[in-house]
C-alpha cells in the first residue's frame, strides 16, 4: 500500500446532543488557553528540537487541515517540526491504524474517527490519555463522548460536524422546476424527472472507492431514529437487527431501488470520490449521496461551481427527514509515543479558537466546530448554508456509530454489492447483521 510523506461564526447548537447521547452539547469549561504547557508538562520552549510523526488519511480536507495546523504550531514553536504521512481511506486505512497500534509502530500523532471506530482501537490499552490538557474543558461534551473510554479523554476535535445526506446540482433543479425532496417518494419522482430530461445521471455512485457506497445506509439513520428513538440501544443489546425490516432496512432497500430504476451513472462501478464531486458540480449527475466534508473537494477542484451545489438530508419514507450528523474526526497519540510533552502541547493548541480559524482559512467553513469560542464567517458556502438550518431547528440525529459501539467492517463491500444489483437488500442487511456479531462479541457486549 503506497504512502506519501510530507515534511514540513457558528457555535455547535445543543440540539446536536440528542437525548440518546444523554449529554449537553457545550462544555462548561473556561476559555481555551494558548499552547505552551499541557497539564503541567514541560513547555516546548524548554525542550530539545523534536520531529513529531503524524499519520493522516489522504483526503484533501484532512491533509489541508493538518498541514495548516502543524505549520502554524511550528511558527510559534520552531523547535517542533512534523513529518506528515498519508494513508488510504476506508477499510484499508482502518487496518493500517489498528496494525500500527497493535505492533507499537504508530506515529506520534494520528488522525482517526471518533465514535465506534475509536472504541474499536482498544483506547485504554493503546492510546495516550489527555485529561490533563488545560483546554480539555473547552471541548464540547458531545465530542468528548465520542473519544472517551473508561472515563478518560483520548482525542481533540479536528474539523467540524458533518452531515450525511445528498449533494445536488442547483442549476439542474432550477431548470427542471424541482423542489427539495423531504420524502423518499419525492426523491424518486425527482430522479425520474431527471432521467426523462435525458442529460444527467439522476444518482451518482462511485464504487471505485468502496467507502463511498455506504451513505444510503449510514445517512438514513436519522430516519430510523425518527420512527424508533430507542433503536440504537436495542441494537446494542442485540434486540433488533437490520434485516428485521423497516425502518432499519430502508437504507439497503433504497440503494437497491435506485440501481433497479436505472438511475445510476454508467461508470458507477469504477468512478471514485473525486469523480462524484466533479459530476454533481458540473451537472453530469444530479444527486451524490455523501458526507458534507466533500465540500473541500468541491472547493479545491471545482471552485467555479461551489455555489451550484446544495445539500439536503437523506430522504426517508416518513417525510420531513432529519439530518444524520457525524462528529468530527479526532487527533490522537499512541501510548508508545516518546514525545508525550510535545504531543500534548500540540493537542492543547488544536483545542483553541485560533486553531479553528486556521482550519477555516485552510479548507473553508465546513460546519459547526466542537470547541468553545469557535465561530464561522457570515458568508458560508451553499452546502453549509443548507445544512445549518437542520441544526437550528433541532432536526438532526447522530449517526449510529456515535450511539452504539457496533460497526461491522464489511459494510462498504456489502453496500457495493447491493448497489450493483449483485445482492438483494434483504440479503445485504442479513449479511451485515452477521458481520457485526464478531465485533460485538470482541467488545464483550451483553446479549451477544
Amino acid at each position: 500500500m503506497p504512502f506519501r510523506l510530507r515534511r514540513g461564526a457558528y457555535a455547535l447548537p445543543a440540539v446536536f446532543a440528542v437525548s440518546a447521547l444523554g449529554l449537553a452539547a457545550c462544555s462548561s469549561g473556561g476559555d481555551p488557553e494558548p499552547s505552551g504547557s499541557a497539564g503541567g508538562a514541560e513547555t516546548t520552549e524548554a525542550m530539545e528540537p523534536v520531529e513529531l510523526s503524524f499519520l493522516v488519511d489522504s483526503t484533501e480536507t484532512t491533509v489541508g487541515i493538518v498541514e495548516a495546523l502543524t505549520a502554524a504550531y511550528t511558527a510559534e514553536h520552531p523547535e517542533v517540526t512534523f513529518a506528515i504521512e498519508e494513508r488510504p481511506q476506508g477499510g484499508d486505512g482502518d487496518n493500517i491504524v489498528k496494525t500500527r497500534l497493535q505492533t507499537g509502530e504508530m506515529s506520534d500523532l494520528f488522525w482517526y474517527n471518533s465514535g465506534s471506530l475509536f472504541q474499536a482501537l482498544a483506547p485504554t490499552k493503546t492510546l495516550l490519555a489527555i485529561d490533563d490538557l488545560p483546554n480539555a474543558g473547552a471541548i464540547s461534551d458531545t465530542f468528548k463522548a465520542g473519544v472517551t473510554a473508561d472515563g478518560s479523554l483520548y482525542g481533540v476535535p479536528a474539523g467540524t460536524a458533518m452531515g450525511g445526506g445528498v449533494m445536488y446540482n442547483i442549476p439542474l433543479y432550477e431548470e427542471l422546476g424541482l423542489e427539495i425532496p423531504t420524502s423518499w417518494d419525492e426523491f424518486m419522482a425527482n430522479n425520474q424527472a431527471i432521467l426523462d430530461a435525458g442529460d444527467a445521471a439522476p444518482v451518482i455512485q462511485t464504487f471505485g472507492e468502496t467507502w463511498t457506497s455506504q451513505l444510503f445506509v449510514l445517512g438514513d439513520f436519522a430516519n430510523v431514529l425518527a420512527v424508533d428513538p430507542e433503536w440504537a440501544d436495542k441494537y446494542t443489546a442485540n434486540e433488533v437487527k437490520y434485516a428485521d425490516g423497516p425502518p432499519a432496512i430502508d437504507g439497503f432497500t433504497h440503494q437497491q431501488e435506485v440501481f433497479e430504476a436505472g438511475y445510476l451513472n454508467k461508470d458507477f462501478a469504477s468512478a471514485g470520490f473525486a469523480d462524484g464531486v466533479r459530476m454533481v458540480a458540473s451537472g453530469e449527475g444530479a444527486h451524490y449521496p455523501m458526507l458534507s466534508f466533500a465540500l473541500s473537494e468541491l472547493q479545491a477542484n471545482s471552485p467555479d461551481d461551489v455555489a451550484n451545489v446544495g445539500f439536503f438530508a437523506m430522504p426517508g419514507d416518513e417525510g420531513d427527514s432529519p439530518l444524520t450528523t457525524w462528529l468530527s474526526a479526532g487527533i490522537y497519540a499512541p501510548a508508545t509515543t516518546e514525545h508525550a510533552d510535545a504531543v500534548k502541547d500540540f493537542l492543547n493548541f488544536v483545542a483553541t479558537p485560533e486553531a479553528c480559524d486556521i482550519q477555516t482559512e485552510a479548507v473553508g467553513a465546513q460546519g459547526p466546530y466542537f470547541v468553545d469560542g469557535c465561530t464561522l464567517p457570515d458568508d458560508v458556502p451553499q452546502m453549509v448554508a443548507d445544512m445549518l438550518p437542520y441544526f437550528d431547528a433541532g432536526n438532526t440525529q447522530p449517526a449510529l456509530e456515535f450511539l452504539s459501539p457496533i460497526k461491522g467492517p464489511a459494510l462498504e463491500q456489502i453496500t457495493v454489492e447491493v448497489g450493483s444489483g449483485i445482492r438483494s437488500a434483504e440479503d445485504g442487511a442479513a449479511l451485515y447483521d452477521k458481520d457485526v456479531e464478531k465485533q460485538a462479541q470482541q467488545l464483550g457486549l451483553e446479549g451477544w
